[in-house]
């Protein structure tokens, strides 16, 4: 069962009808914006105070870096849903050129790939523009980021918005997984859409753990000393790992990329692992070993 509007998720519970025409996936997308935005806080923080990083010039005075995270979550949250609606239409070209107003303003149907690039894109301007370092930034808000993602999925389970899977085998379901684990109808799902028995994979449920996995790895790490860079670039190979893997069952528009079948998503998700790899590697070796290898 599907809650698109927080009025769906009252009347389940209470059996009572109120005219709360607030989007699930909306309110899910702003607990995991504040969540990874707590989350950057507390960490610019311990990254202040050890000296690793230093204050903002924010309207010509300094300021603990912390202090910005306000700002930088709105400015990152509102261009990561222009990105998200961007790329949406960019993997859908077809159906915007039949209608492309129905598509603009839709509450469904959004790239997580491209609120993630737009958005980080736009966070990078406002740490240029505070004269912060943007390579420790992009390390301290990995984690953040990790958490954010698999609190919005959420979102898209919850409402329903059509990031489910493709038609569940049953055959090949484990005897001790519940069914609802591996496959779904999303009744009254944001889209309107009938999906027949037994249903679909509930692949926003897969992302959440992955992606809470992911987060628990980059957690850990945030204080491995690693050098300024080491830990976005794990981030990317987990953030392009855990899509890949999820695309094989999911159903998307496919693109011919120089002969090869590829989606959108798998696309930008093996981009994401080879920047992840060449970026760790580098950063992996030791300013000695760097030298000696020079010599």
């Amino acid at each position: 069962m599907s809650y698109p509007y927080l009025s769906d998720v009252i009347k389940a519970w209470t059996g009572h009808e109120l005219p709360l025409p607030l989007a699930t996936f909306g309110l899910f997308v702003a607990l995991g914006a504040l969540a990874a935005g707590a989350l950057l806080r507390a960490e610019l923080k311990r990254l202040y105070q050890t000296g690793r990083i230093g204050p903002a010039h924010v309207r010509g005075r300094e300021a603990p870096p912390q202090d910005v995270v306000s700002d930088l979550t709105m400015v990152v949250l509102v261009a990561g849903i222009v990105g998200a609606r961007l790329f949406h239409i960019l993997e859908h070209t077809a159906q915007f050129a039949a209608d492309p107003m129905s598509m603009i303003f839709t509450r469904s149907g959004l790239s997580i790939f491209g609120g993630l690039i737009v958005g980080t894109l736009a966070g990078m301007v406002c740490v240029r523009r505070w004269r912060l370092p943007v390579r420790p930034l992009l390390d301290a808000a990995a984690p953040a980021m990790m958490i954010g993602y698999a609190i919005g999925r959420v979102g898209c389970q919850v409402s329903g918005d059509g990031d489910w899977g493709i038609a569940a085998n049953m055959a090949l379901k484990p005897d001790w997984l519940p069914t609802w684990l591996w496959a779904q109808t999303y009744d009254n799902n944001i889209y309107g859409e009938l999906i027949a028995l037994p249903g679909v994979y509930p692949t926003p449920i897969y992302e959440t753990a992955m992606a809470l996995l992911c987060f628990a790895l980059l957690w850990a790490l945030r204080k491995h000393p690693f050098r300024i860079g080491w830990l976005f670039s794990v981030y990317l190979m987990l953030a392009g790992v855990e899509r890949l893997l999820i695309e094989q069952i999911r159903v998307n528009p496919v693109f011919n990329v120089m002969g090869l079948q590829a989606t959108q998503a798998e696309i930008i998700a093996v981009t994401l692992i080879v920047l992840g790899v060449i970026g760790a590697l580098i950063l992996s070796l030791r300013p000695s070993a760097r030298a000696i290898s020079r010599g």
